[in-house]
């Protein structure tokens, strides 16, 4: 019998995504955990609000530059074979990470050159990662429902992971944080182990490397609505995503904490993106979401504006909570849009500029916010990257009714009821 999970859960009824869900929620505790410590260990060794953008920079900068050419990888290749390699890797980063640090010789630099390892796997995983859910689910109908609890897992990971890291950094140090994270791998490699697979977990259609990565390009960037799409999400990645990067300055220097306080302001982020992605579970259909991702831009870049010049802590949660909610629920309702309308063939090249949208910008505003912080100051930088973001949702939002024109046939060939746009 096929158990139930309620509305809101109910791609957890497919056993394949269940199982996926299980191991990639631990993993992604220890994702934070590490991530949070990096940041950490790094200010503490430096004390330069640079290095830590370098840090940020590193760890994500291959999904610029290799983002799109991984998604023609992801199309071509046996993608459970290759998720083996790719997290096999990045739990042997984790172990390297721990050794370094628990036996007290890492250094900045070293710290550099593993995210960068970090990122240069992440870079092909991702783009693997992001094309499994249409093959985890029985019904694609439910597809929006296992994209938006896929983010519902990652962000309660935010919750979970930066105040587990607060604790672990105040009780046993940095080394203990990536330690854990390297056993986290092991629910992962258990879970790819469980899933029962398609018969064909790659494309088989012809075609150069080159051909392939220009037919998805003109795709992504020929249609209108994904084009606007993607350049909002590559704005808001650029302009809010540093404020994570930069979060231990504001913890340490501007409200005289600790790990502790990193982990309060970390972690009211998560809350704030786990209650945007629970919405989107709730959700039945893509249509209207074009509102949502302008609302969500706006409203985080004005709350990140307002939570860089106040010096209330309460306060301070709150707009993290804001923040963290709108670019996760923008940048989730764009993923659930390109999922549900791209056609499986050019899944993994659409969804690898997505990648390089989101998770590729990002090292290039934290690089970028990292110098602005080290010459004008952490809450500066963030008060104009709020601004500047809450302007591109506004150019969207004007944009809108000529991109919802455009997206209507789509919407009838999908069999989506359009009179509620």
């Amino acid at each position: 019998m096929k158990p139930t999970f309620g509305h809101t859960f109910r791609a957890l009824a497919h056993a394949n995504f269940r199982r996926y869900f299980a191991g990639q929620s631990v993993s992604l505790i220890g994702t934070w955990l590490q991530q949070v410590a990096m940041g950490w260990l790094t200010y503490r060794l430096s004390g330069s609000a640079l290095l830590l953008g370098v840090v940020a920079f590193c760890a994500n900068i291959f999904i610029l530059l290799l983002g799109p050419w991984a998604g023609v990888l992801a199309d071509r290749v046996d993608r459970r074979r290759a998720l083996y390699i790719t997290q096999s890797l990045l739990a042997a980063q984790a172990v390297i990470l721990a050794l370094l640090t628990g036996f007290e010789v890492i250094t900045v630099w070293q710290i550099v050159l593993l995210a960068s390892w970090l990122g240069l796997v992440s870079a092909f995983d991702v783009p693997l990662r992001q094309t499994l859910y249409v093959h985890l689910v029985d019904d694609r109908a439910d597809l929006p429902n296992a994209i938006a609890l896929n983010s519902f897992m990652v962000n309660a990971a935010r919750v979970l992971g930066p105040a587990l890291a607060g604790l672990l950094l105040s009780w046993v140090g940095e080394a203990a944080c990536f330690g854990v994270n390297a056993l986290s791998f092991v629910a992962v490699l258990v879970s790819l182990a469980r899933i029962r697979w398609p018969a064909a977990t790659r494309n088989q259609q012809g075609g150069g490397f080159r051909e392939r990565w220009r037919e998805g390009a003109r795709y992504a960037f020929g249609f209108p609505p994904i084009r606007a799409a993607l350049t909002l999400i590559a704005i808001a990645a650029w302009t809010i995503s540093p404020y994570s990067s930069l979060m231990p300055i504001f913890a340490k220097d501007i409200y005289g904490g600790g790990p502790h306080t990193l982990g309060y302001l970390l972690s009211a982020a998560g809350a704030g993106a786990l209650a945007s992605t629970l919405y989107l579970a709730q959700r039945d259909s893509i249509v209207g979401l074009g509102r949502v991702i302008a609302l969500a831009t706006v409203g985080c870049g004005i709350a990140l504006a307002a939570f860089a010049l106040q010096r209330v802590f309460p306060l301070a949660l709150a707009l993290l909570a804001v923040v963290g909610g709108g670019v996760i629920l923008a940048a989730a309702a764009t993923n659930t849009i390109l999922q549900t309308i791209v056609e499986d063939r050019l899944r993994g090249r659409v969804l690898g500029f997505f990648t390089m949208a989101f998770l590729g910008v990002a090292p290039l505003g934290n690089l970028a916010a990292g110098a602005l912080a080290k010459t004008f100051g952490a809450p500066a930088t963030l008060a104009v990257n709020g601004v500047a973001c809450a302007l591109a949702g506004i150019w969207f939002w004007r944009r809108l009714p000529a991109l919802t024109a455009l997206m209507r046939p789509t919407y009838r060939r999908l069999g989506l009821s359009v009179g509620d746009e």
